[in-house]
């Protein structure tokens, strides 16, 4: 039973993709809505039930469809396993997937590609589901592709925009490099072990030292694929252009699900990543960067999306820091918190774009709490969700990050405090100039000031209460709480001892260090209010100069032009001079040689002139010439 259950959950989507898929244009919107829309729920409801089976400490069900590709001796198959890692992934992907369906019904419900986009919207699940649910890193591998493919049709949804296909281009382009290094790890790990099945991997490590150079290069190339997929130094520039898509693609796959699948997949693999200490520190460090970077470039950004879209990748590095030193339970937990909050505050922020007719400069807001009540509600939860403010999520998975951090190293924890001081700021400086003063838009704007509709508002509602109470499913024991999430995810991270809090952190230390955060997020949260509400500033014009420093993050530190000094620049001419030579050398080779057959055709051709006297001497001088060669012979 649950082996079928198990089997529906990404056939459901799938099934909707076919049928929208390949009657997108005869379908009408309603019947689009209710197939896209209820084969998610469907899934979820299947999940639900596959999370309650594993809750009540059944063991992990594993599915195979068909043996694939057998190479070597080795069996390949095609596989589904479902523990309480890939458990808890699916009620994200298909929970907070389905509150963005009916989202997109009433944000999409005037777009001429209504059907086309809700058929891309189940091909992501479905991609997603797969990439969640395999048993093995090649059945993930094809679901890592999906999710990618998707990504690229939806962020260039409007295709008839230059920007969005360059921007759609640039996202397919840079996770390509990343999944060449998920590939070589691949390679790496069937050559060392003859397969790719997780458990037949994870079972053959207890013959390998810590350290082992193998082990720690099969986690490095693995670790470059997630560098790809979740938007970390170098790779992460593509993440706040793929912002050129519809708001509820940013909500689900650029915030809440296919970013995160970097993290799924090092967790997943944790049982290597353990054996390889030099690659948990590579990952702690290049987190905690990314996350520094990001959110100090977020200080400056006056692009609604744009400000949302470097918090995710800030938040990314926080998820990489957690998985560096060690605290996997810690890095899915703010993984699902981050999903509640992060697609809470990309689709309010949708809400406002869609009542300000596409508008997402934040310089022309300001005032909309009266006009926009309840999106004003929800995106002060998810602000403040994001800023750890207690008892919202954030603040409990961010802790329990920041807690491991302490433990392993003081530097990434302080930098990390810094992080989130730096995020609360950026975050009010957004709530506050869209929400706060008088409004900054214009006559015609101000007059179709209106609350979303319900299709709209009532998936954010829901959202607010996850991002609000979804801290409470792992309430740490110095609050009294049993951890649970810890103790469900146990079973998946049992060859892990860096799963569990260190015993040498006292409750006095631990309260010291929550109350440190908390206290360092209020005051930038005061600071914010001074400059935003009090005293009423506003950014600088696009064109005002900037202090150096300043203009500095506001430009990005210059990535993108940095990258196309050093890559598109030279390879561009490098094809340039490619194609020039291929014109003016092989073309013309090439032309050549057929203008010299037609030429020499032309004058061959004089030969058949139809004379029966000059084909008598033809044939009297071929004779004359054999017998010649006879006798020289």
């Amino acid at each position: 039973m649950m082996k079928t259950i198990a089997v529906l959950v990404p056939i459901l989507p799938l099934l909707s993709f076919l049928l929208v898929g390949t009657s997108f244009r005869r379908l009408p919107k309603w019947l689009t809505s209710w197939l896209a829309c209820g084969s998610v729920f469907v899934s979820f409801v299947l999940s639900v039930f596959l999370f309650i089976y594993l809750k009540q400490g059944n063991p992990a069900i594993t599915v195979t469809l068909f043996d694939w590709l057998p190479a070597s001796g080795a069996q390949m198959g095609f596989s589904f396993v479902i523990d309480s890692l890939s458990s808890l992934m699916l009620l994200v992907v298909t929970g907070v997937g389905f509150l963005i369906h009916v989202y997109s019904i009433g944000y999409m419900h005037d777009d001429e590609g209504f059907n086309r986009f809700f058929a891309y919207m189940n091909l992501f699940v479905f991609s997603m589901l797969i990439l969640v649910m395999g048993s093995n890193y090649l059945i993930m591998f094809i679901g890592w592709e999906g999710v990618g493919l998707c990504s690229y049709l939806l962020i260039g949804f409007w295709y008839k925009n230059t920007d969005y296909n360059n921007a759609a281009r640039k996202a397919f382009i840079m996770n390509r490099i990343g999944d060449l290094g998920f590939l070589l790890g691949m390679f790496l790990l069937y050559f060392q072990f003859r397969s790719l099945d997780y458990q037949t991997i994870f079972s053959q490590l207890t013959s390998f030292a810590p350290g082992n150079g193998m082990i720690t290069a099969a986690t490095l190339l693995l670790f470059v694929g997630a560098i790809g997929k979740s938007a970390q130094i170098p790779l992460l520039t593509w993440l706040p252009d793929a912002m050129a898509g519809p708001t509820p693609v940013s909500a689900l796959i650029h915030a809440a699900t296919m970013v995160t699948a970097g993290v799924y997949m090092v967790a997943r693999s944790h049982a290597l990543y353990i054996l390889a200490p030099l690659t948990l520190h590579v990952i702690a460090i290049i987190g905690i960067a990314t996350a520094l970077l990001a959110a100090t470039i977020a200080l400056f950004q006056n692009d609604i999306k744009k400000v949302l879209a470097y918090s995710t990748v800030s938040q990314l590095g926080y998820m990489f820091v957690g998985l560096g030193v060690g605290a996997f339970t810690g890095a899915m937990f703010h993984l699902t918190t981050h999903a509640f909050f992060k697609a809470l505050l990309f689709l309010a922020a949708g809400s406002v774009i869609h009542v300000l007719g596409g508008e997402q400069d934040i310089r022309k807001m300001g005032g909309l709490r009266k006009a926009l009540p309840v999106t004003w509600l929800v995106f002060l939860t998810g602000t403040l969700a994001i800023s750890g403010i207690p008892p919202f999520s954030g603040f409990f998975s961010k802790d329990e990050i920041l807690l491991h951090a302490y433990e392993q190293d003081k530097v990434i924890w302080v930098l990390g405090v810094i992080v989130a001081m730096l995020t609360a700021f950026y975050m009010f400086r957004l709530f506050y100039l869209t929400f706060s003063g008088s409004f900054r838009g214009t006559s015609d704007q101000q007059h179709h000031l209106h609350e979303s509709p319900k299709l709209m508002t009532i998936p954010l509602a829901v959202l607010a209460l996850l991002a609000l109470a979804g801290g409470f499913i792992n309430i740490p024991k110095v609050f009294g709480g049993s951890a649970s999430l810890q103790a469900f995810l146990s079973p998946a991270f049992q060859s892990t001892t860096l799963a569990e809090p260190s015993s040498e952190v006292s409750h006095a230390t631990e309260y010291l260090l929550m109350g440190l955060t908390v206290v360092a997020a209020l005051i930038m949260i005061i600071i914010a209010w001074s400059r935003f509400v009090k005293s009423k500033a506003l950014p600088l014009p696009d064109e005002a100069r900037r202090k150096p420093v300043a203009n500095l993050m506001y430009r990005k530190y210059f990535l993108d032009e940095i990258y196309n000094f050093l890559f598109v620049n030279p390879l561009g001419w490098l094809s340039r001079t490619f194609f020039k030579t291929d014109v003016s050398v092989v073309d013309k080779t090439v032309n050549q040689v057929g203008n010299f057959t037609v030429w020499f055709g032309s004058r061959l051709r004089l030969l058949q002139a139809g004379s029966i006297g000059f084909y008598l001497f033809a044939m009297v001088l071929g004779i004359i010439a054999f017998l010649v060669f006879g006798m020289l012979l």
